[in-house]
């Protein structure tokens, strides 16, 4: 069960990875919807090492357990963040399939 604090990290985490991902309409630098996934799938896969590497640093005795937890919830949160997005992208898709042509 995570804690408050646990999840005002996660959170921070998951809002450090969408800054700068997602520009305001009309702005000619804005990326692509793929651009914008691949973005939030690296940074997700780069919390995911930073734990792993922690939880390595904790087993070798050099580690702080609280990062390793407080790393592994964010990791956590993000991962369920991208599930719930392709749960929506498919049920989008599902939705158009249903669609009278």
């Amino acid at each position: 069960m995570a804690t408050p604090l646990t999840a005002a990290g996660a959170y921070a985490n998951i809002a450090k990875i969408t800054s700068g991902i997602a520009k305001q309409p009309g702005d000619s630098t804005t990326g692509s919807f793929s651009q914008i996934l691949k973005q939030a799938f690296d940074a997700v896969q780069a919390a995911g090492q930073k734990s792993d590497m922690q939880s390595v640093a904790v087993a070798k005795g050099q580690g702080n357990m609280v990062d390793v937890v407080t790393s592994v919830a964010e990791t956590e949160t993000a991962i369920n963040a991208v599930v719930a997005v392709r749960d929506k992208v498919i049920a989008a898709y599902e939705d158009i399939l249903k669609m009278p042509i």
